[in-house]
């Protein structure tokens, strides 16, 4: 015999309570009890007595003067509980498992340090064959393909002054360094064919915060038998999902989304 969902009193007063607080954006920090009514569909009672127990909670507070609203100092501490909760390599690690099963390659999380990558955190692929780094490796930035996206989202100032050649397609001179970064920043994820090591090629795409900073980039390599051209544009593809997706529960795309 089929069961008729639970009803959970106070569910839907929730609902309209959550409905008020995303009614402030960036845009919008501060709005009048119509402006909210408006926002939400709320008739006034109902977006006023919701107000009137947000403000004691203080997730809202209101101006004596214009009695307008804004969002409050306990609004305040649990955003920044929650980015406190959303640890990198923590909110990372499931995608970079989806990526290394589905394609059978290393999948790594990294991030710039002193002109460098450093990889936090890695899941092998299932090929016997490929490549093996490890957390805590450092590689320099303008040869991988996690740098260059990063290099990508840096002032030109912080940019290497040194670009030492690894191999015949590392690439050395400035001038090359802003064009390709350039690209990057168009198409929104970087690719090293046999710059780092030959024989060795990978695809990365950048993670961004709440504020839309790119703070590490997500990578898939191994060797260039099986990550051809053709397989690096697939992939490309699965890493800017998995990084965006990343993105998102570190905050990215919050404020858009209201």
């Amino acid at each position: 015999m089929a069961t008729r969902p639970a009803h959970y009193p106070g569910a839907q007063a929730v609902a309209r309570a959550i409905a008020v607080l995303k009614a402030f954006t960036d845009s919008n920090p501060q709005l009048t009890l119509a402006e909210i009514t408006r926002a939400t569909r709320l008739n006034r009672a109902t977006a006023y007595r919701l107000l009137a127990a947000l403000e004691k909670e203080g997730l809202v507070a209101r101006d004596k003067e214009s009695e307008a609203y804004r969002l409050g100092p306990e609004a305040i501490t649990l955003g920044a509980r929650a980015l406190r909760a959303n640890d990198l390599r923590s909110v990372s690690r499931a995608e970079l498992e989806t990526l290394a099963q589905e394609t059978g390659e290393t999948a790594t999380l990294e991030v710039l340090a002193d002109g460098e990558v450093l990889i936090l955190d890695e899941v092998h692929g299932h090929h016997l064959v490929g490549s093996a780094p490890s957390i805590g490796t450092r590689w320099p930035a303008h040869a991988t393909s996690t740098g260059k996206v990063l290099l990508a989202h840096v002032p030109e100032a912080a940019l290497p002054r040194s670009l030492p050649q690894l191999t015949e397609k590392t690439i050395t001179r400035p001038g090359a360094l802003r064009r390709e970064l350039a690209c990057i920043r168009e198409q929104g994820y970087a690719t090293n064919v046999a710059e780092l090591e030959a024989g060795y090629n990978a695809v990365s795409a950048p993670v961004r915060d709440h504020e839309g900073k790119v703070v590490a980039a997500i990578s898939v390599g191994g060797p260039d038998a099986r990550l051809t051209p053709g397989r690096i544009e697939e992939i490309a593809g699965m890493i800017q999902d998995a990084a965006g997706r990343i993105s998102q529960r570190l905050g990215y795309g919050a404020v858009e989304a209201k």
